[in-house]
């Protein structure tokens, strides 16, 4: 039950995507329902001798054009593709367009398939159509549902099954069995087919991909040193990509249907034999083996040593964090949780608890109960940055980034507020601590606050979001030279298509900010988009500092002036270019270094930062170096080791789950009952003395084991104990929390680099 179907594109309107092919060659109706896979819809397909139709609908849709409104045959599709937009519009044309080539060619074993020929005398013509939108077999990926898909029809004459076709009563079981069996293959055909379409449209997806990044690392992005970037050669590089792009994302047209890889796979130059299993589909280099193949990175030699900078963490403190008591600086909550606490407890005269004195909705919201709730949050997490400060003075630290979750929707539209009529004290207390430590704090708002964003409603909450930072930051009141180093850290955000109107954008919004915002600002350059050669003309034209993030440019260079690694990257020439982006606005410069995780070769998973680093990058040894790993402090506590920098013997080994700094009521001493050991029983001597079995081998660890009561001072609480231990191994930090049986070792996931 073979079919023609001619190599072309398919028509897709903007509401539904509808496709007509037209056949050449009469058949038999051969209705299918087929569930595209990692997709919601279905689509239809409806083989007569007029036309076929392909039709995806969620649920199923019936369509409205009978056959005898089809035109007459052609031997191409007359309808060109629409430039593919939307994705899901895309994924559409490519499996309407290789769905009916596969089955049009699908071996016609099954009767199941086929209808019995018409009865009807009076409207043949109808009788056809209407039996082409009643599917017989519905193919499925799963079973579910399956009693909603099943015919509603008389059931008197008709019983229905599992699979989806209908059978008389009066038919043999042995035909029944054979019928179900042969549907059984003919769905397994079927999904197999889809499975291979659905591995070919990855495939091409990421040939397409690796293109257009070939594309933009290609672009030119030539800058003169000093002076103004050309924005004439970025949107000449932008459009050019652009139109690549465009042009790759098309199907194939009948022209390139000898020349198209992607289709021969399935149909094949003479039509697929049914007889001959497929070949398995062409793969595309695995972006693994790509990411190994590339050039080796080029590192420095030179080490920083002997070492007299800061060295800093960001946000969290893993061993204070997990106390029994937390202490860290990022609590946060939903906004439903804000709307939820506008309503008054239910016994106001006591404490909120999460069961018996919730928040009682049976009574009258107020809007400043909610602003109450959200705030008092903040001034908890500024409260706890003082002990932050206190702890990283204990063992050298002298460098933090703060949370920006501090204050919680500081910077929203609708819940926002400001810091100075509630927190001014809290923070400057907070401040006195750090002038008094000689402590460096900064931020580093998200990745959503973009200056460079060709969306208003961004421009907009990017000025809120950098408002509130400075707020908080000024509040602080350091001192002058601590005030000025106080920055905040940005990154330019997206390029949109075309770099030069993005950081035209840039320039606009960035005079539009207030001189105290400007006087925080600085640029740090990212593994997505922005390279340190992107940024480092506007820094310089703008009087904007420049960080230089090693671990992003690893990942994104520009190939043309530097090579990956260390090396290139601290050429004096270049270094005293970002140096002096920071002695013109007299701030002390500071520099960001990780690692990917090992194991890693793709540029998604080299953007993950490793949970320490092994060793540090040729910088200025006098250097602030903020640490960017997942184990935080602990990841300056191994530089402290591996190269004995200053500090490296102020912090000790911790015992595992067990802490010196916390109280603790006594420990009661009773001794383990024990079966006696039938194989120690022997005769003694009539002058020795009889042997307790309880007691054999006690006192072993004993000595090791304090049980005595232990009362630590508030002010002692988290701080490591008289042996300073708070340092736990990589890999252990299981030994934070409490023994647990069957407890095993955990990853540790879930520290937020960049708050």
């Amino acid at each position: 039950m073979g079919m023609t179907v001619s190599p072309a594109a398919a028509a897709a309107s903007s509401t539904t995507t509808t496709t007509l092919l037209r056949t050449s060659a009469s058949t038999t109706h051969r209705p299918i329902i087929c569930r595209f896979p990692r997709t919601s819809h279905r689509a239809a397909a409806f083989v007569s001798p007029a036309a076929l139709y392909l039709t995806p609908s969620a649920p199923y849709q019936r369509s409205a054009r009978p056959p005898s409104a089809v035109p007459a045959p052609t031997n191409h599709f007359s309808a060109s593709l629409p430039s593919p937009r939307s994705s899901v519009q895309y994924i559409y044309h490519i499996l309407a367009y290789h769905t009916i080539r596969e089955l049009s060619t699908m071996p016609g074993r099954s009767k199941a398939f086929s209808k019995q020929p018409a009865t009807k005398e009076d409207n043949p013509a109808a009788d056809s159509f209407e039996r082409s939108l009643h599917p017989q077999v519905r193919l499925r990926r799963s079973s579910r549902h399956l009693s909603k898909i099943a015919t509603q029809e008389d059931d008197s004459s008709r019983q229905g099954n599992l699979l989806g076709f209908e059978f008389s009563r009066d038919e043999n079981a042995d035909d029944r069995d054979i019928r179900k069996r042969t549907v059984k293959e003919d769905m397994q055909v079927a999904i197999e087919g889809l499975a291979r379409m659905e591995q070919r449209l990855m495939t091409a997806t990421k040939k397409q991909k690796l293109q257009v990044e070939q594309a933009l690392c290609s672009a030119p992005r030539e800058v003169p040193v000093g002076g103004d970037p050309n924005p004439e050669s970025f949107r000449e590089a932008g459009l050019h990509t652009t139109e690549q792009s465009k042009k790759q994302s098309q199907l194939p047209t009948p022209d390139e249907e000898s020349n198209d890889t992607f289709a021969k796979g399935i149909t094949g130059a003479k039509g697929l034999d049914s007889e001959k299993p497929m070949d398995a589909p062409e793969q595309a280099p695995d972006t693994s083996e790509r990411g190994a193949a590339r050039v080796p990175p080029v590192n420095s030699e030179y080490l920083p040593l002997p070492w007299n900078g800061r060295l800093g963490y960001a946000c969290i403190n893993t061993y204070l964090r997990a106390a029994k008591t937390p202490v860290f600086c990022s609590r946060t909550c939903r906004m439903a949780t804000i709307i939820d606490h506008r309503y008054p407890l239910q016994n106001p005269s006591e404490p909120e608890h999460s069961v018996r004195n919730r928040p009682d909705k049976s009574k009258e919201p107020e809007t400043q109960l909610g602003a109450k709730f959200v705030k008092e949050l903040g001034l908890t997490n500024a409260r706890d940055i003082i002990k932050m400060l206190r702890w990283n003075d204990k063992y050298s630290i002298k460098f933090m980034r703060l949370s920006s979750d501090m204050f919680p929707f500081a910077s929203h539209p609708e819940h926002g507020y400001k810091l100075r009529p509630f927190a001014s004290k809290v923070l400057a207390e907070v401040g006195k601590v750090a002038a008094e430590l000689g402590h460096r704090l900064t931020t580093h708002p998200g990745q959503f606050t973009q200056l460079g964003s060709p969306r208003r409603e961004v421009i907009e909450a990017a000025v809120r979001d950098l408002d509130y930072h400075d707020e908080m930051l000024s509040l602080l009141r350091l001192p002058e030279q601590q005030n000025r180093d106080a920055v905040m850290i940005l990154h330019m955000g997206g390029v949109y298509g075309d770099k030069a109107a993005t950081l035209d954008r840039f320039r606009e919004n960035y005079a539009k900010l207030s001189p105290s915002v400007k006087a925080r600002l600085v640029l740090e350059n990212d593994d997505v988009g922005w390279t340190v050669h992107d940024l480092l003309p506007v820094c310089e034209e703008l009087n904007i500092p420049l960080v230089l993030d090693f671990h992003h440019h690893n990942i994104l260079f520009d190939s043309a002036k530097c090579r990956e690694g260390t090396y290139d990257i601290s050429r004096p020439e270049l270094q005293e270019r970002i140096a002096g982006t920071w002695k013109r606005k007299g701030i002390k410069q500071k520099m960001h270094y990780s690692e990917p995780c090992p194991g890693a070769v793709t540029p998604r998973d080299r953007r993950k930062h490793s949970p320490r680093v092994a060793t540090l990058p040729p910088c200025s040894p006098d250097m602030d170096l903020m640490i960017e790993a997942k184990d935080k402090e602990q990841a300056v506590f191994e530089l402290m080791r591996n190269f004995k920098l200053p500090g490296f013997d102020r912090f000790n080994d911790m015992i595992p789950h067990e802490r010196a700094d916390e109280s603790r009521p006594a420990l009661p001493m009773g001794k383990k009952k024990q079966k006696p050991a039938v194989n120690l029983k022997r005769k003694r001597a009539p002058d020795e003395d009889a042997i307790d079995v309880n007691e054999i081998g006690a006192g072993a660890d004993d000595q090791y084991q304090d049980t005595a009561e232990r009362l630590v001072p508030d002010e002692e609480v988290g701080m490591g104990g008289p042996d300073r231990r708070v340092y736990w191994p990589p890999g252990r930090d299981d030994w934070l929390k409490p023994n647990k049986k069957g407890a095993k070792a955990s990853k540790t996931e879930g520290w937020d680099d960049e708050c």
